[in-house]
């Protein structure tokens, strides 16, 4: 006998953890006005870089005397270009709890070939920060997009620390408040919290990281796109906009777009009020069916933005294959796309709820998630 199907739709069934959903008010009407066709170098393309550069610092209350330059090849280009450039002046400690994390780990130790400590946590958890050496240089994420943990604040980071901290804010960044004091390095792409378009990504670095690039030099090349120096100084054009590749130009159109759209709903305050509200339609959902739970059992740890889910029902058999036939059945629906859990992370669902979602289309999705369910186990 067939499981009847909810009544109501999402409006929106893009749920994707990245590249996420556009801002509700999108259309590409609203892209109209890119610089399309003209150079980057010119004023009319110098000017968008440099409003998307001074937009950024506004919203995420990033002090005056940090810099901020828009690089090539997403949060992944931003990460490389710190640890390839800053990494080596002193001992290193490496923290991941999920797969990107794990990625960091890799280059670290196996392409820089640097003796770094490594922490890991399993998936739904993180490192104790407690434990870890901030007279090192720290890399990390602050939230977990593959595994739905994120680092609850920054009161472990001592203010007075020797080291550097590298922090990989993908799905973190306008989703929460970050603590600017304990960060030396932030970046994030787009493509995440703000739902823009890929392939650019955002470095942040405070006044200790822009004085290790003047003062260290690595022992390795650096490829040309790498380099943030020259002669021993910052090259400052970088973070006015003056970027080291052609950036596209529809796409910082784009970006420009959805931090508009971030001041309509309130900035930074409005932006977390939003995930949070998102996640706690979730939430609400799994404290109301015992068959289902959050990979990371610990609310105070619990990202607001890729939150991650996993089945718990003593019927299930193959719980991948479960969890496969779960998002397939929900996306040839058109009710839920790309909500499977990443391939790396333990079987289950894992739903966006960054401001670009709407609560309403969670709302209509949750009756869905349990229909899915039931189809599924009576079809075993």
């Amino acid at each position: 006998m067939a499981i009847q199907a909810p009544a109501t739709r999402p409006v929106n069934p893009r749920f994707s953890s990245g590249p996420c959903a556009k801002p509700p008010t999108f259309s590409l009407d609203a892209l109209k006005d890119a610089a399309l066709g003209r150079s980057h170098r010119a004023p009319i393309g110098k000017s968008k870089l440099k409003d998307a550069i001074e937009t950024t610092r506004e919203i995420l209350g990033i002090p005056a005397d940090y810099r901020i330059g828009i690089v090539p090849a997403s949060d992944t280009g931003a990460m490389e270009m710190a640890m390839w450039s800053l990494l080596g002046e002193r001992p290193v400690e490496m923290l991941a709890w999920e797969s990107f994390g794990t990625g960091w780990v890799t280059d670290v130790v196996k392409q820089l070939k640097l003796d770094a400590v490594v922490k890991t946590a399993d998936y739904g958890e993180i490192v104790d920060f407690s434990t870890v050496d901030f007279d090192r240089d720290v890399v990390f994420t602050w939230n977990g997009t593959t595994s739905g943990v994120r680092l609850p604040n920054g009161d472990a980071i001592p203010a007075n620390r020797a080291g550097l901290t590298i922090c990989d804010a993908t799905s973190a960044a306008f989703a929460v408040d970050l603590p600017w004091d304990k960060l030396d390095v932030v970046t994030y792409s787009w493509q995440k919290v703000l739902g823009g378009e890929a392939a650019h990504g955002m470095l942040i670095l405070s006044p200790r990281a822009v004085e290790r690039l003047e003062s260290y030099t690595p022992a390795w090349p650096l490829p040309k796109i790498f380099r943030m120096t020259k002669g021993g100084k910052l090259i400052e054009g970088i973070f006015r906009g003056e970027t080291i590749n052609t950036p596209s130009m529809l796409a910082v159109e784009d970006y420009l777009f959805a931090l508009d759209w971030a001041k309509s709903v309130g900035g930074l305050a409005g932006m977390i009020a939003r995930a949070d509200a998102n996640t706690a339609v979730i939430g609400k959902f799994v404290a109301e069916n015992d068959w289902i739970d959050f990979l990371a059992a610990d609310p105070a740890i619990r990202s607001n933005t890729s939150v991650c889910l996993k089945f718990s029902d003593d019927r299930i058999k193959d719980g991948a294959a479960f969890a496969k036939a779960v998002a397939k059945r929900l996306a040839d629906e058109g009710v839920a796309l790309d909500i499977g859990a990443y391939r790396d992370a333990p079987a289950g669902l894992r739903i966006w709820c960054g401001a670009t979602v709407e609560a309403s289309d969670l709302e209509a999705l949750v009756p869905w998630l349990v229909w899915a369910f039931e189809s599924e186990i009576a079809a075993q």
